[in-house]
Order: structure tokens, then sequence, then C-alpha cells
């Protein structure tokens, strides 16, 4: 679909290539970028603590391994093809990219030809608006997109020289698996997490979080860039007050039953001993790296023979045994090992047909598995409230789920495991000191409660800045934007496609002393068909789910006509993709600000600002 708005770059299926060798995705998830150190069953390279600097050499193909694949790709490297090169940037997936020129194969040969072949590198001189830039990056400047054949190279870090090996081809790109680490970025760090480059749950745990955070504000610069055609100043991201144990929510998966048999992997005989695990079954026999390995002595433990937690790095179906995650919460790492020892007894006495998810969210009751129990979670609000000082409280804001300061008033619980869940309290102007919101624990939330003050502040201001009167929230779930927005405007409305979310988000509003707002159950074809609110007075926030706005509620959204559109998004690249349609329908961008509610991964949310003109 969006082919036709770059020029003069390399194409990959779902990846955009700026010409300082970004890359973008605009409608890929992590789990169909090929990462594959692990299924040959090591490790990723660890970084001598002498390591010496090495003067940038050009790339070379180092070795080539003779192995035999069916249906292999060999064009340009053969299977296991050994490289040296310098990476020169971070995709928005959280992967390394460097680049090899193919002088060979352009004269006619093919690599597999000859076992070395030269690949030239040309440095690149920093940019004195960007000091990060000052890399080398192993391409010539023959075209403006860059030159050379890209290599995808999981864990490693721009400014780093490295060795890799090919594991795949694709029609303009090749993925690598990083055997060395020849020349360290100076921002590279021991992850925390010792399952870090095995899960596929975390890609920056190697970059120090400084450094993340700037990775992530050039990637939203550079989707604006290339996906809206705008150039406009992003502000820096505001970082998670906590940059590990902040996820209120993790979902581990297992398999067993049918499925776990269909695999090829061995059922569970008992709670506490399983069967030998054999080597994962390839997603693509032709190119299996496993072929021919045998099983790495880190999966014959017998936790990996009935393993419970998340996709493993690279694979669709492969699962990585988690008994303990960095990024949640305490109170979540103590209640896993309870709730992974109830699902293997039960797994041993036949209570499981297929695999399934485990829910563990953490709220103000505690931390709960049932996916149908009420929840509660509190937003404190960001902003000073008038009657805080008389009524004696800490200025500090205190997340959910963590212990509350000494200034605290008498009777909070510390213990962030089991905090009492009492109404909130209300000061002497009417307001309460936070907004707390009640729904299902298997209902849609923000996992990172820690940043929710700082993140609902933002969207409310941008909102009221405008001076509308009127506020819409129109993905509002159980109320979040548009109760912590309230205060600030004459009416408030909720619409929501799930009849269930529109009654919580009415329960909350009660609960909340909340007397402005009301809440629509809408159809798809007319959202706005309910609202009695004048369009050049109404504010509009939306937070669409991943895959963002569909095309019928971007048009009713502009027939709509609102003044100002605050629109906060899980996924800047399609974000921009809307944008860039929103822009010929008369709003302009006037603010961008990138918040970091997921430390240690890719993601991020990104909150972009649009008034009518």
């Amino acid at each position: 679909m969006w082919s036709g708005l770059l020029t003069q770059r390399v194409s990959l299926p779902g990846f955009w290539f700026s010409s300082e060798l970004s890359v973008y995705s605009c409608l890929l998830s992590v789990a169909s970028v090929s990462n594959c150190i692990f299924r040959l069953g090591g490790s990723i390279p660890s970084v001598p603590a002498q390591t010496s600097r090495v003067a940038a050499a050009p790339a070379a193909v180092l070795s080539v391994l003779p192995v035999a694949k069916k249906r292999f790709n060999d064009h340009p490297f053969p299977y296991h093809t050994e490289l040296e090169l310098e990476i020169s940037t971070l995709t928005n997936l959280g992967i390394g990219l460097g680049r090899v020129d193919l002088p060979i194969a352009e004269c006619g040969m093919r690599i597999a030809d000859s076992k070395t072949a030269s690949a030239t590198a040309s440095p690149r001189a920093p940019d004195p608006a960007n000091p990060h830039s000052a890399v080398r990056d192993p391409q010539s400047s023959a075209a403006a997109g860059g030159s050379g054949w890209v290599v995808m190279v999981p864990f490693a870090l721009p400014g780093e020289r490295v060795r890799v090996r090919v594991f795949r081809n694709h029609k303009n790109y090749s993925e690598a698996d990083l055997v060395a680490v020849l020349t360290p970025s100076p921002e590279r760090i021991a992850p925390r997490c010792p399952l870090f480059g095995t899960c596929g749950g975390c890609q920056y745990q190697n970059l120090s979080y400084a450094e993340q955070l700037r990775w992530k504000q050039r990637h939203v610069a550079e989707l604006l860039r290339h996906m809206a055609k705008l150039e406009f100043p992003v502000n820096p991201v505001i970082p998670s007050p906590r940059e590990f144990g902040y996820r209120s929510k993790i979902t581990p998966h297992f398999e067993c039953g049918l499925r776990y048999a269909d695999r090829g992997l061995a059922k569970p005989t008992s709670a506490g001993a399983e069967s030998p695990v054999p080597a994962e079954p390839s997603e693509d026999p032709g190119t299996d790296p496993t072929a021919g390995l045998s099983v790495p002595s880190a999966l014959r433990d017998p936790q990996s023979a009935f393993p419970i937690g998340f996709l493993k790095a690279a694979s669709r179906f492969a699962l990585v045994d988690v008994p303990q995650c960095p990024i949640a919460t305490d109170a979540i790492n103590a209640a896993l090992p309870a709730a992974r020892d109830a699902i293997r007894a039960k797994a041993a006495a036949g209570g499981y047909q297929r695999g399934a998810t485990v829910l563990l969210r953490h709220s103000l009751e505690g931390v709960t598995s049932d996916y149908e129990a009420t929840i509660t979670e509190e937003i404190p609000f960001a902003e000073p409230v008038p009657g805080r000082a008389e009524a004696g409280l800490s200025a500090t804001i205190v997340a959910p789920g963590s212990p509350p300061p000494a200034t605290a008033p008498a009777g909070s619980s510390a213990n962030p495991q089991s905090r009492r869940c009492e109404a909130p309290e209300i000061l002497p102007n009417g307001r309460t000191q936070s907004l707390r919101l009640r729904f299902l624990a298997r209902d849609f939330f923000q996992n990172n409660p820690f940043i929710l003050p700082a993140f609902t502040g933002y969207v409310r201001e941008q909102a009221a800045a405008s001076g509308a009167r009127f506020l819409v929230d129109a993905y509002c779930g159980s109320g979040l934007f548009a109760l912590s927005a309230a205060h600030r405007f004459e009416r408030v409305a909720g619409v929501e496609l799930s009849a269930t979310s529109v009654r919580w988000a009415q329960d909350n509003a009660a609960a909340n002393g909340i007397a402005n707002a009301t809440f629509l159950a809408a159809d798809a074809a007319a959202i706005f068909a309910g609202l009695d609110f004048p369009a050049a007075d109404t504010a509009v926030v939306i937070d669409p789910p991943r895959k963002g706005c569909d095309e019928l509620f971007l048009r009713q959204l502009v027939a709509f006509g609102p003044r100002v559109i605050v629109y906060v998004s899980c996924d800047p690249a399609t974000q921009m993709r809307d944008l860039a349609l929103l822009q010929p329908a008369g709003y302009a961008l006037t603010a961008v600000q990138p918040f970091d509610l997921f430390p240690q991964t890719r993601h991020l949310e990104c909150v972009i600002t649009l008034r009518k003109t």
C-alpha cells in the first residue's frame, strides 16, 4: 500500500529505508522478523572486558561452512557464510543493520563461486545536529538511499564491528546471527535477564537506557519524514519512571496435548519430571538452522520439555521457559512460581487438551490469574490539584502497586502484592486525588502504571490547550482518557463499540464522582451520530489498536471535523500512515511526543496533536 511513498530506496517487505539506513515497518509484527541466534544452541556473544578497538576494515566474507540445504536460497551467500561488517543503524524493530557491497556478483559471478569476497566500506561523517550519528557506515554513496547488500543482525548495535553468520537470504537482504562483537559500542551494557536474546520479549537490554530513548526518538522522526512526508521536531521521549519491574500484566503461554504432539515435542509425564525435548522443528524445513545439530545443553533441562513462557526470538511457535521476567512487577514475579507449578500439575493430570495463555495481572487488589476478576487501577493526577496542601497530602505521585512514601496517609498498605482498595479520597474542592478505574482483568489497559500520570496528563493538556469546551474519547474503553480529562472540559463523551466497556466506563464515572461525562455504545458505521457537541468547540482523543484507524473511522472523523485531534498510538508506523491521510483533510501537526511505556523493548507510545486549519 505504501510502496509508492518511497523512491530510490531498497524495498523490503514490511520495511522502509531512509538515506541514513533506517528501517521502518508499516504493518509488520516483531515476530515476523527472523532472529535465529539461539537456533544454533549458542548464546549472545559476550564482549571481552579488554577489547581493543580495531581499525575499520572493509567488510569481508571470512568463511563458508559447507552445509547442504534443501530449498535454501544461496544468493548472494551460501548457508552459514561468515562476514565481518559494521552496524550503521537500528531498525525500528530493534535489529542492527549493516551493508556490504557485492562487486563479484556485479561482474556476473556468484558469491558462492568464491570462498572469500571483498566488500568495501566507506566512512560517514558525523552529523553536527545529531552527535549519535557519528558511526561508520558500510555503504557507498552511489545512491541517495545507500548502496550495498543489506544484512540484518539482531542484538548488534550501531557503531559496532561484528562477525556474523548468514542463515537466510531474501530477495534484497540477508539475515545473520551475531557470532562475535569485535568492536563494541560504548553504549553496550550487560543485559539483566539471563534469557535476553532467547526470549523474544526484549530487544534492547544490551543498550543503555538513555540510548534506547534517543533511538526511539529518532525512529519516530524518520517515520514522520518518510511516511507522512513531514520534517517536524520530535520531542525527547518521556522516560518510564521504572526501567525494569514496570509491567503490571504478563501472559505466558504453554503447549500440551494435541498441539504439543503435533509440533514433535515431548508431552509432560508428571509435574516434576518431563521427557527430554527433541530439537525444535523447523518452521521452514528448507532453511532449518538446527538440522544436523544436537539439542543445545540449555534446552535439556526438565523445564524446557514443558516450557511456560513467551515466544522464542524469531519463532512463530517455539516457546522459551520463563521462570522470572525482570520487566514484570515484583508482585507478578512473586506469584509466577506457584502459577507455573499449578499449570504443570494440571497438565500432568491430563487437564489440558491444548495449549493456553496464562494471565498474571497486578492491580490494587493484588495479583490475579482470573480472566473474569474485577480489578482496580489507580492513576494519580500529575498536575497540582487545588486543595492538596490543605488536605495534608504529599505532592509525590505514587504509582499503583508501589509502596507509598513516608508521607502517605495513615492506613495505606506498603505491601505491593495486596493493597486495600478503597473509594477515592475526596479533597476539599470536591476533586479526588486520583482516578480509580474498575474493569475485568482480561480487558485492555495500559500495562505500565508508573508512567500513566504523566501520559494521561499530557493527553489531557494537549486536548485542553486548544480551547475546546468539549471532549470526545473515541476509543474510550473503561474511560481512561475521558475520565482523567473530564475536569478540564464542560462535557465529555466516551464512544465505544463494546457495550460492556461502556457500562464499565459509566460505573467508573459514578464511582469517581464525575458528573459531566457520558458514554455511548456506538455503531461502527456511525461513530459520532449520537453526539450533540459542536465540532468547532470539540477535541477528539483517539487511541486505536496497533493496526491504526480503519478507513471508515477516518472518514467519519474528518466528516465530524473537530477542532483538535490528539492521536495516541502504540505503533508510530500506522500512526504516521494515518497522519498522511489526515493532513489533506485540513489538519496540521502541532506536536509529537513519544512516551516510553515499554523500556528494554522496541515498543513505545506516541502522541501527536493535530489542529484543524
